[in-house]
C-alpha cells in the first residue's frame, strides 16, 4: 500500500467520470484499486435544483444583475453576497433570476432555504436548514446537535460547486452556521436588514432599490398589455408612482387590471390614491408595507366571496406552504372547489405558485390575509378553520402510519370538532381524499409536509387541544423512524408528552415517553433517553401495563449497553424477556434477546451469543417480522464466525445482507458489511494473508453507506480504516 505514495505515482479518476455520494479510493497497487460505492438504489441522487421560479414579467434589473456579477468576480475564497432592501422590492426574484443564468457554473446543485426572518412566528432554526441541505445532497440521516450538523455541512460542501440561497435572513448569527466549507460554493443572502455583521465573514453587499418609472411602466405593460398602457400612459405612470416602484405592489395592480380588461387605469389610480391617507399610519417600519397594503386592499375588494373566504382562512394557518388539500380542509369544501379558488388567488398574485402542487404567501400578503380574517371573521370561525386543518393532518398522517408500520403497536386517533365550536352549522363535506396511493407516496407526503405537521403539533399544544396534539405526534412515527429527523423527533415528543399529561391520558403519555426515548437514544443522547425510559417504567408499573413495562426495560438495558455499562444492562434486558414472555409478546422477548446477544458477543461468550441470537431469530421468523429476523441472523452469523465456523457465519451474514438490500435498509446494510469485514479481519489474524484485502473492501462499502445514514459510525469506521492503513 505504501507504493501509492511513491513520487510520480497517481491515483485519479479520469475521463468523464462522475462520482455520486461518498467515495473512498485506495492507493495504487499494480495499476491501482478503486472502490467507489454506488448509490443505494443504483442511480445517482437527484441533483438539487431548488431555486424558486422566476415570474415571466421580470424586468428592469439589468444594472442590478451586472452589479451581482461584479461582486461575484471580486477577490475572496468563499463568495458571500448579501442583497438587502425593503419588503416587496423583489430581492428573491432578482437572486433567483441571476442564479438560474449561472446554473452551468454550479454542477453540484442549487439549494434554497427560507429563513423566515420577517414572517409571522419564529425564524427557522439553523439546524433545520442544515438537515434539509444535507438530505438534499444525499444524507439519509443527520446529527441532532447543531455543532455536528454545521461541521458535517462544511465537510460535505467543501469539495462541491454549489449555489446556496438563504432567503429572508433576520440576523448574521442566523446565517453563520449555514455558510459552506469550500471555495467552489456561492452563498447569497437576502434580508430587509443590512446584516453588516457578515462583513466579518467576507460578505459583499448589494442594496436593491425601487424600480424606476420606465421599468415600472414596462412591468405594468407586461401584465396588462403594451397597447392598454400606451392608451393611458399618464394614468399608468400615476399607478406606478402610487405603487412606489415596488414590484410586489405593481404585480398586484396589474393582476387587478388584467381581471378587469375594460376598467380604465385612472379608476385604479383613484382607488390607490383614496386609500393613501387612511393607511399612511401603517407604514411604521418604513419598509414598503403601507404601499403593498394599499394594493392588497384593492385586490382583496374585488375577489369573489369564495376566494376571499379561502384567502382569509389560509391567513390563519401557521404553515409555511399549502396545497389544494389544505385549502379544501380549511374551508370544508371539495378538492375541486379548492383547486378553482387557489387558481383565482394565483391569478390575482395573492398566492405564489412555487412548485408542483405547492403554494405560499409572500410575508406581507400573509399578514394582510391574517388581518382580514381578524376583521371579517369571528374568533370561533378562525379557531374552527385551524382545527379542521389539524384534524385533516391527523387523519392523513394516521392513515400513512397504518400503511407504513402495520406491525407497530399504535393507540387510537380521534377526529372531530373541538368542544365549544359554533352550534347549528351545516354538516361539513367529506374530508379531502388522501394525497397518496402507495407506501412511497405516504412516506413522501409525511416528509414533504413535516414542517406543516410540526406547525400543527405546536398550534394544537398552544390552543389546549391536547388529545389532538399527542395523537399527531404518535402518527408521525414512520417519519421519525425511517427518515431520522432527530431534532423534530425530540421536539415533537416533548410537546406530545406534556400534552398527554395535561389531558390526563396515561396511555398517551407512556407512548410519548417510549417513542421519544427511542429518538433521544438514536440521536446519541443516551442519558436523556434513560431518564425518559425510567419515567415510562414507573408509569407502566403504576398502570399495570406489562407490555409497556417490557418496552421501558428494553430501552433502559439498551441505554446502559450503549453507555458502556454491560453489567447494568443485563438485568434490565433479562427482566424484559421475562415480562414479555409472561404477557405473551414473543416479538418483544426476541428483540431483548438480540441486545443480550450483543452483550455476550462483546464479552467473548460466543456460545451464549449463539444461543440468544438463534432463539431471537426463530421467534422473529415465527411472528413474521422479516426485518428484525434479518438483524438477528446477521448477529448470529457474526457470532458463528467468531466461534470458528467462518464459512457458515459468512453465509448467514450474506443472507441477512440480501434482505436489507432488498428492503432498502441502508443502515443495516452498512452494519452487516462491517461485520463481514470484521470476520475477514479475524481470518487475517489467524494467518489468512488474503483476508485483509477482503476486510478492506467490506469496510469501505460500509463506510460509504454510513456516510449517508450515521455520521458517528462513519467517523468511527474511518478512523479504524486509517489506523490500519486501509483508507
Amino acid at each position: 500500500m505504501d507504493g501509492a505514495r511513491e513520487e510520480g505515482r497517481g491515483n485519479t479518476v479520469g475521463g468523464d467520470a462522475r462520482l455520486y455520494g461518498p467515495t473512498v479510493q485506495a492507493g495504487s497497487v499494480e495499476g491501482g484499486i478503486h472502490l467507489h460505492a454506488a448509490a443505494v438504489d443504483g442511480a445517482p441522487p437527484p441533483m438539487p435544483r431548488q431555486l424558486l421560479p422566476v415570474p415571466s414579467h421580470f424586468t428592469g434589473r439589468r444594472d442590478d444583475l451586472a452589479a451581482l456579477d461584479a461582486l461575484r468576480a471580486g477577490d475572496g475564497e468563499r463568495p458571500l453576497i448579501v442583497v438587502t432592501g425593503p419588503a416587496g422590492i423583489g430581492k428573491t426574484t432578482l437572486v433567483s433570476r441571476w442564479l438560474r443564468e449561472l446554473q452551468p457554473d454550479f454542477p453540484d446543485g442549487q439549494l434554497y432555504a427560507d429563513l423566515r426572518g420577517h414572517s409571522v412566528g419564529d425564524p427557522v432554526r439553523p439546524g433545520e436548514i442544515l438537515g434539509h441541505f444535507l438530505r438534499a445532497l444525499g444524507a439519509r440521516s443527520v446529527p441532532a446537535d447543531l455543532a455536528e450538523l454545521a461541521s458535517l455541512w462544511r465537510s460535505r460542501s467543501a469539495g462541491l460547486r454549489l449555489a446556496v440561497v438563504l432567503d429572508n435572513a433576520l440576523t448574521a448569527a442566523q446565517v453563520r452556521p449555514l455558510l459552506t466549507g469550500g471555495p467552489g460554493t456561492l452563498v447569497v443572502v437576502t434580508s430587509r436588514r443590512r446584516l453588516t455583521g457578515l462583513r466579518l465573514d467576507g460578505a459583499r453587499f448589494h442594496p436593491l432599490g425601487m424600480l424606476g418609472a420606465s421599468a415600472g411602466v414596462e412591468l405594468l405593460a407586461q401584465g396588462i398589455g403594451a397597447e392598454r398602457v400606451a392608451d393611458e400612459l399618464p394614468s399608468a405612470r400615476e399607478v406606478v408612482a402610487l405603487c412606489a416602484g415596488l414590484p410586489l405592489a405593481l404585480c398586484l395592480a396589474s393582476a387587478r387590471l388584467a381581471s378587469r380588461p375594460r376598467q380604465p387605469l385612472r379608476a385604479l389610480a383613484r382607488a390607490l390614491a383614496h386609500e393613501a391617507g387612511r393607511l399612511a399610519a401603517i407604514d411604521a417600519a418604513g419598509e414598503g408595507e403601507a404601499t403593498v397594503r394599499k394594493a392588497l386592499d384593492v385586490s382583496y375588494a374585488v375577489l369573489t366571496s369564495e376566494s376571499a373566504l379561502l384567502y382569509r382562512r389560509l391567513g390563519v394557518l401557521p404553515v409555511r406552504t399549502f396545497d389544494a388539500w389544505t385549502a379544501a380542509a380549511v374551508c370544508a369544501e371539495p378538492l375541486e372547489w379548492a383547486e378553482r379558488r387557489l387558481d383565482e388567488l394565483i391569478e390575482a398574485n395573492l398566492v405564489e405558485d412555487i412548485g408542483p402542487e405547492t403554494c405560499r404567501f409572500h410575508d406581507l400578503v400573509r399578514i394582510h390575509a391574517r388581518d382580514r380574517a381578524a376583521a371579517d371573521d369571528t374568533g370561533a370561525a378562525r379557531e374552527e378553520a385551524l382545527r379542521r386543518v389539524c384534524d385533516w393532518y391527523l387523519r392523513t398522517a394516521t392513515e400513512a402510519q397504518r400503511r407504513l408500520t402495520p406491525a407497530q403497536f399504535t393507540l387510537r386517533s380521534t377526529y372531530g370538532p373541538p368542544p365549544g365550536t359554533e352550534s347549528g352549522r351545516e354538516p361539513e363535506s367529506e374530508p379531502p381524499p388522501l394525497p397518496y396511493t402507495d407506501d412511497v407516496g405516504a412516506l413522501g407526503w409525511l416528509d414533504a409536509q413535516r414542517m406543516n405537521l410540526m406547525a400543527a403539533v405546536r398550534a394544537s399544544a398552544e390552543r389546549g387541544w391536547d388529545a389532538m396534539c399527542w395523537q399527531l405526534v404518535d402518527a408521525l412515527w414512520p417519519l421519525f423512524l425511517r427518515l431520522r429527523h432527530y431534532d423534530l423527533w425530540i421536539e415533537a415528543h416533548a410537546i406530545g408528552r406534556d400534552a398527554a399529561r395535561r389531558a390526563g391520558d396515561k396511555d398517551g403519555e407512556r407512548q410519548m415517553l417510549n417513542s421519544g426515548a427511542i429518538g433521544l437514544s438514536a440521536a446519541g443522547r443516551t442519558e436523556d433517553a434513560a431518564d425518559w425510559y425510567t419515567a415510562s417504567l414507573g408509569a407502566a408499573r403504576e398502570a399495570g401495563d406489562v407490555r409497556d413495562e417490557g418496552q421501558a426495560l428494553l430501552g433502559l438495558g439498551s441505554c446502559h449497553r450503549e453507555a458502556g455499562r454491560p453489567a447494568e444492562a443485563g438485568p434490565y434486558l433479562r427482566r424484559a424477556v421475562e415480562v414479555w414472555e409472561g404477557c405473551g409478546y414473543p416479538r418483544g422477548a426476541a428483540l431483548a434477546r438480540i441486545v443480550l446477544g450483543e452483550l455476550a458477543l462483546a464479552g467473548g461468550d460466543h456460545a451464549g451469543a449463539l444461543a440468544l441470537f438463534g432463539h431471537a431469530h426463530d421467534g422473529l421468523v415465527a411472528v413474521r417480522d422479516p426485518h428484525d429476523a434479518a438483524r438477528a441472523l446477521a448477529f448470529l452469523g457474526r457470532a458463528r464466525a467468531a466461534a470458528g465456523a467462518h464459512a457458515r457465519g459468512v453465509a448467514e451474514l450474506e443472507a441477512a445482507l440480501a434482505v436489507f438490500t432488498s428492503s432498502g435498509a441502508v443502515h443495516w446494510q452498512a452494519r452487516t458489511l462491517e461485520m463481514l469485514g470484521d470476520c475477514a479481519l479475524d481470518r487475517g489474524a489467524d494467518g489468512d494473508t488474503g483476508a485483509a484485502d477482503g476486510a478492506g473492501g467490506h469496510h469501505v462499502r460500509a463506510l460509504a453507506l454510513y456516510e449517508t445514514t450515521s455520521p458517528a459510525d462513519a467517523r468511527r469506521l474511518r478512523l479504524s480504516l486509517l489506523s490500519r492503513g486501509a483508507g
